[in-house]
C-alpha cells in the first residue's frame, strides 16, 4: 500500500503561480503512474496530469494544458504540479493518486489505487 500526502495548497491571486507537492510512502516502487485530479464543491472529480514512472511521459486535461507542468523525483519519492496562469476555475481541492497497474487508462481516476487526502487552492480574481 502507498500513502500519499499533498502540500503546497493555498491562496493565490489570479494570474499567480503555485507548486504542489505529493509525498510518497510505503510500498513507492509499485507507483508506476502518478496523477493530480482536482474537485472543486458540488463538482465531479477532473483530470488534471499524470505522469508515467520514468517520467518520460505526461499528460494533461484541455483545460490546464500549456499552464501546468507535472513532474517526478522518484529518488526523493515525490511528484510535483508547478501550476501558472492560475485563474478562479482553477480553485479545487486538489488530489495526488497513484496506479500500481502499467496499463491504465490515466485521466481515469477508477484506475487510480491511491490517494492523497487533498491540499485546498484557492485562486482569487
Amino acid at each position: 500500500q502507498v500513502h500519499l500526502v499533498e502540500s503546497g495548497g493555498g491562496l493565490v491571486q489570479a494570474g499567480g503561480s503555485l507548486r504542489l507537492s505529493c509525498a510518497a510512502s510505503g510500498r513507492t516502487f509499485g507507483v508506476l503512474v502518478m496523477a493530480w485530479f482536482r474537485q472543486a464543491p458540488g463538482k465531479e472529480r477532473d483530470f488534471v496530469s499524470a505522469i508515467n514512472w520514468s517520467g518520460g511521459a505526461t499528460y494533461y486535461g484541455d483545460s490546464v494544458k500549456g499552464r501546468f507542468t507535472i513532474s517526478r523525483d522518484n529518488a526523493k519519492n515525490m511528484v510535483y504540479l508547478e501550476m501558472n496562469s492560475l485563474n478562479p476555475e482553477d480553485t479545487a481541492v486538489y488530489y495526488c493518486a497513484g496506479a500500481s497497474a502499467s496499463k491504465i487508462a490515466p485521466m481515469r481516476d477508477g484506475d487510480y489505487n491511491s490517494w492523497g487526502q487533498g491540499t485546498q487552492v484557492t485562486v482569487s480574481s
